[in-house]
């Protein structure tokens, strides 16, 4: 089973999404919390403008903060403003935790990996939905290049991520390497799901890549 590699305090098998995925040979298998026939209010297909073509221009970035946990997620483009973050460690069978779907309207921090502000891929995790209807993540595709992110951790301090990409994965090729390898600077991944429905489950990740700007 492929692990989560660089960035990380702790290494375990991966799941990285709004629906719970297993890492199986490198690939993220989806078993879906929405099922097929069922009559809920699911949020309309969202699906983003792939901007994770190489850049040459460089990235804004600031000096790494110190360890300190997340506690608030604003993202305005998006009409996020939650908390307390919710710390998302290893479940029993190795897997990384997911939201509940009682806990749809908050956003995770993979708390194996840095915080956000610390050198390395701080990743958050949100649903888009769940078999009760939209959910935090609702409007990821209203986020583009330049929105900022702000987190606020436990010091009192904001770490403010400018968005630098945007990808929109099948979840079979989730990039894995890409998503949680070392970066030589502070940056945040937001991973949540995204495409139509199939079969009761969204076959795709949607993944915000942003860089720290100010703190």
């Amino acid at each position: 089973m492929s692990r989560p590699t660089g960035g990380h305090r702790a290494g375990g098998p991966l799941t990285a999404a709004c629906l719970l995925l297993l890492a199986m040979g490198g690939a993220l298998v989806t078993w879906g919390l929405l099922r097929g026939g069922a009559s809920f209010d699911a949020a309309p297909p969202v699906h983003v403008a792939d901007t994770s073509a190489p850049t040459e221009s460089p990235r804004a970035t600031t000096a790494a903060l110190p360890a300190a946990e997340p506690v608030r997620v604003r993202i305005p483009a998006a009409g996020v403003n939650t908390g307390p973050v919710l710390g998302l460690g290893l479940a029993a069978d190795g897997t990384v935790e997911v939201p509940s779907v009682a806990q749809a309207g908050r956003i995770g921090w993979y708390d194996k990996g840095v915080t956000p502000g610390e050198t390395g891929p701080a990743v958050l995790i949100g649903h888009y939905d769940t078999a009760e209807g939209p959910a935090v993540l609702k409007d990821v595709g209203r986020i583009g290049v330049g929105d900022k992110i702000y987190v606020d951790r436990a010091d009192g301090r904001t770490a403010v991520f400018a968005v630098r990409e945007l990808q929109q994965v099948d979840k079979k090729a989730f990039p894995t390497q890409r998503v949680y390898g070392d970066t030589d600077r502070p940056e945040l991944r937001l991973v949540t799901c995204g495409g139509d429905l199939v079969g009761g489950h969204r076959p795709d990740n949607i993944v915000v890549y942003a860089d720290l700007v100010a703190a």
